[in-house]
């Protein structure tokens, strides 16, 4: 590959870092994080080199779902501030050279959002036709499923109106239609209002189902998380996007990623290439559904580096022409990054924590990177179901149990796989609640701030937060780490991952041990003298054939 053939985008170039609001600081006590909390924060947000902020929704919501469920898509959550608390934030992080992303939830509303309010009234109301209807005299609606739903179906009933209601996600979140011009105008129109106020893109959520197939018909033979390819599949999926690019995206200069559900190596550049004039990328989530069956429970693929190899690879390369794509562990929807694909443990926490991150930011793609995860925040593993908030887990824990199956063994899988491991606050110091509020914390700080925290690592030069540091530092310095071609090595070993990446004449090799053990690494003659640009540990050892690596050690080469 060639720098001069490159297509080159601040969004490629960039390092993504999201903020879940509710965890992140909290200014007045309340135990919520809020907008002003990250107005405190800012300088250290530019500190880590990082470039763009996602944030989650900030919008006004009952908080069913985290603020998943939108109320009103044009204000601010009264918990997290107002609307000029938000336009003093996004002021302060442009002022820095940070541009902000939002998330846009457009396949679902609250069902407390007016909207739906008119639409339930009655069945001739104007905004019935915003939502998805199925009149109960036609019998049992078609079975559709629900990520949230305790009885796992995504149909409720509406006594108002004596129909069914669509909701993919919780009861309160019913689905949006699309199919109606009316609605797509008044999305468009919202996305306008935050371009215009100065945002600089939008995460899409589950952005892959807003078309549905017509008519509801019956999928055979498919049934629970089965239909989530098939959600994805609606038949005007990209005639919306394409129409949603026509009228709003291409008129500003922002970036657009895709939580997309449902995507593969088959669909994915129908969504990002750029002569679909569609979006520019997306996130898939095959790495992360690796090790876990239905409802997160644990399976015997958890950690399985040969299997991850290979779809990271797939997903690297499959870019190399056309379309770009995104590197990620951890968001609010998924467990520390250090707990799921390294070592938590005390002895290598700190160690497979820096190899984590030196992967993010090595790899092919925009990385998003989650918030905590620079100084290698664990896993919560709550021990009881009071302790959580998630509905995802809350919900299936209680239909494990009345469906008479082993609820305590979910429980156990739920400590490596459960939401809120990642939504626990930010361990900023090692005062009461972690320095994250003065109240009681919305949910549980993790038990081991005393240790992990923000200021316990600012002066450290070894400490996982300056390693970050140095990773944001080394990607803005080498292009080739943006824009080389990606090749796998070794890809048979169990415990060595190990690539190359490579840019006109310039070739870096990443080398990353993936267990608890010192590892060989044999390599051949051209890839064997190498600088070190980056290393976790403080020295590496070579051999005749390669180099010999110490437990989680990551180390970065430029070859000579």
């Amino acid at each position: 590959m060639k720098l001069t053939e490159m297509n080159r985008q601040w969004w490629k170039e960039g390092v993504v870092y999201q903020i879940y609001p509710r965890s992140f600081q909290d200014s007045n006590g309340d135990g919520i994080g809020d907008l002003q909390g990250i107005i405190q924060r800012l300088d250290y947000i530019a500190s880590l080199g990082v470039d763009i902020v996602w944030l989650n929704p900030v919008y006004k919501s009952p908080n069913n779902d985290n603020g998943y469920d939108i109320s009103d898509y044009r204000d601010i959550m009264d918990e997290f501030g107002s609307m000029s608390d938000f336009e003093e934030l996004l002021a302060g992080f442009h002022e820095r050279g940070i541009k902000v992303v939002m998330d846009l939830v457009v396949n679902h509303s609250s069902s407390e959002h007016e909207w739906f309010k008119q639409a339930r009234s009655s069945r001739d109301n104007p905004y019935r036709d915003y939502y998805h209807w199925w009149p109960a005299e036609k019998g049992t609606p078609p079975e559709r499923w629900s990520f949230f739903d305790e009885e796992g179906s995504a149909w409720a009933y509406d006594e108002q109106t004596d129909a069914y209601y669509l909701h993919y996600f919780d009861k309160t979140q019913p689905d949006l239609n699309w199919e109606n011009p009316k609605l797509r105008a008044e999305i468009f129109d919202m996305m306008h209002f935050w371009f215009k106020k100065g945002i600089d893109g939008f995460r899409m959520d589950v952005i892959t189902f807003i078309s549905k197939h017509d008519d509801y018909p019956v999928f055979h033979g498919v049934h629970g998380d089965k239909m989530i390819d098939v959600y994805a599949q609606g038949p005007r999926l990209h005639q919306f996007l394409q129409e949603m690019n026509r009228e709003v995206l291409q008129h500003y200069d922002i970036m657009t990623v895709a939580e997309g559900p449902g995507t593969n190596l088959n669909n994915i550049h129908d969504l990002v290439d750029e002569d679909r004039q569609e979006l520019n990328m997306n996130y898939h989530f095959e790495h992360v559904e690796l090790g876990v069956d239905p409802r997160k429970i644990v399976n015997q693929d958890f950690q399985n580096l040969v299997k991850y190899k290979q779809i990271m690879s797939a997903w690297a390369t499959t870019f190399d022409e056309k379309g770009w794509g995104t590197q990620w562990h951890t968001n609010h929807d998924f467990p520390r990054q250090v707990t799921w694909f390294g070592d938590d443990s005390p002895e290598y926490r700190v160690q497979s924590s820096k190899l984590l991150s030196t992967f993010l930011l090595t790899m092919r793609g925009t990385p998003y990177y989650y918030m905590g995860d620079e100084i290698g925040m664990t896993n919560a593993k709550f021990d009881s179901i009071d302790d959580y908030d998630d509905l995802m887990t809350i919900n299936w824990y209680n239909l494990t149990k009345a469906e008479g199956g082993d609820a305590e063994a979910l429980l156990e899988s739920h400590k490596l796989s459960g939401r809120d491991n990642a939504r626990t606050p930010i361990q900023w110091d090692n005062t009461a609640n972690a320095g994250f509020t003065t109240g009681k914390p919305w949910l549980k700080v993790t038990s081991n701030y005393p240790e992990i925290n923000v200021a316990a690592q600012q002066n450290d030069p070894d400490s996982p937060l300056n390693y970050f540091r140095k990773l944001t530092r080394l990607r803005k310095e080498h292009l080739t780490l943006v824009y080389g071609a990606y090749e796998l090595l070794l890809p048979d070993d169990k415990h060595i991952y190990a690539y190359t990446r490579k840019l006109d004449d310039n070739v870096i090799l990443v080398l990353l041990n993936y267990s608890s053990e010192r590892q060989e690494v044999v390599l051949n003659d051209a890839l064997i003298s190498g600088e070190v640009l980056i290393n976790n540990y403080a020295a590496l050892e070579s051999t005749a054939c390669g180099y010999q690596l110490q437990p989680w050690q990551a180390v970065v080469l430029q070859i000579k």
